[in-house]
């Protein structure tokens, strides 16, 4: 397990975001038990690990493991310990061997090369192996665990630095760090560009290519200017702007390289998300007298009230079907305010709690829809969490010596 501490940004103001238990139930199936076998080097035992955490993640199977390594299994012998499929991962050189053994048909069904050219970059074929053997059973997909996570951490008072890593955390590598760097997007389905916000003669959006390292200006405004979604073609993307007075909504075209403001109410619209297979628009907005989640077209018309729960949402995220969103409720007896996180079905009022102490913030969507990543703090914790939608479970990933401002994945 690993751990996180995030920061969402309402009415220019830091509010810190915790544990998770869903009450979607989901019908249970009866899952193969699959033993990773874990030897070799140091790096090599870190990397049969986490394909054994990817396989427990995954939520399709049972997964055992044990310090030895087995390329010609015992059958028999694995068959009376219970075992359905065995994993065995051999290193030489930069070259890492996924065979993986049906223990009843009694047969290697799957070998497979991966190669590793940055050691510190290990995870991530961790991640590969668990989706060959995942995709190998037609198991549904969790090609999510090969995303990128790229977020920003404070380090000093208007200091913070942009970091690229894995969904556990466990790989990270910073590739900013110079001033206020804050909000970072994915720009580009490469993983390869990103939006973030850097405060220059006034707040400034940047595009900023990891590959080449050049930075692009993109817009600047009195206040605040932050990219807070991008479209599925990545040509348009939502902003918060003050350039006048409070916060608007804008839509900009990359490719027209111009600016629609599409929310004109005098107090805050922020935090929007595209909904485009239904030409929507949810965004956070106080108009309430206290933050909420609304609804509206793409032109910025037809603004309705979306969620008619809680009293403080702050923020939200949408798969198209349904709207996640960050509700602060009663404190607790520590006198620090629980936040927790609820799931609605877009133009209901049925609503599902999703966790269930502390503060939980921040929720995004995968690309799928099938999972919700947040960030968690409690009196003890700070954390990553990944709700499992499908498996009615999550997972923590502890976060340590740093706090998380904002991410994307």
């Amino acid at each position: 397990m690993f751990r996180v501490c995030f920061v969402f940004l309402f009415s220019f103001g830091l509010i810190f975001a915790t544990d998770a238990k869903l009450e979607i139930i989901k019908s249970k199936q009866q899952m193969p038990t699959i033993m990773v076998n874990i030897s070799g080097n140091n790096l090599n035992q870190k990397i049969a690990s986490l394909t054994a955490k990817d396989l427990e993640v995954s939520g399709n199977f049972k997964v055992l493991s044990q310090n030895k390594s087995d390329d010609d299994p015992s059958f028999v012998f694995y068959q009376s310990q219970k075992v359905d499929l065995l994993v065995q991962i051999n290193a030489k050189n930069q070259q890492y061997t996924l065979k993986l053994f049906d223990i009843n048909s009694k047969e290697k069904v799957l070998e497979k090369i991966f190669l590793l050219e940055d050691n510190a970059q290990y995870p991530f074929v961790s991640h590969r192996i668990a989706n060959a053997i995942n995709q190998y059973l037609k198991a549904p997909s969790i090609a999510w665990m090969n995303r990128k996570v790229v977020f920003s951490k404070l380090i000093a008072p208007s200091k913070s630095e942009i970091v690229i890593a894995d969904y556990t955390l466990t790989y990270q590598k910073s590739i900013i760090n110079d001033g206020l760097n804050i909000f970072p997007k994915w720009a580009n389905a490469e993983q390869s560009s990103i939006f973030f916000t850097k405060y220059l003669d006034r707040p400034t959006i940047l595009k900023y290519d990891l590959r080449s390292k050049k930075f692009e200006r993109i817009l600047s405004s009195q206040g605040v200017a932050i990219v807070s979604d991008v479209s599925n073609d990545f040509k348009k993307i939502l902003v918060s702007m003050s350039p006048i007075a409070q916060a608007d909504v804008y839509l900009y075209d990359l490719e027209a390289k111009n600016t629609k403001r599409l929310t004109t109410y005098q107090g805050i619209d922020v935090g929007a998300n595209f909904i485009e297979d239904k030409n929507k628009i949810i965004f956070i907005s106080d108009r309430l007298g206290y933050p909420n989640v609304f609804l509206m077209n793409e032109d910025g018309s037809g603004v309705e009230q979306a969620v008619f729960h809680g009293r403080n949402n702050s923020s939200a995220s949408s798969n198209g079907e349904y709207v996640v969103y960050s509700s602060r409720e009663e404190k607790n007896e520590f006198g620090t305010s629980v936040f927790n996180l609820y799931l609605i079905a877009l133009g209901t009022t049925e609503i599902r709690r999703l966790t269930i102490n502390g503060a939980n913030q921040m929720p995004r969507f995968s690309k799928d829809g099938e999972n919700i990543m947040f960030l968690k703090n409690t009196q003890y914790e700070s954390a990553l969490g990944i709700v499992r939608l499908r498996y009615n479970k999550s997972y923590l990933f502890p976060i340590t010596k740093m706090k998380i401002q904002s991410f994307d994945w």
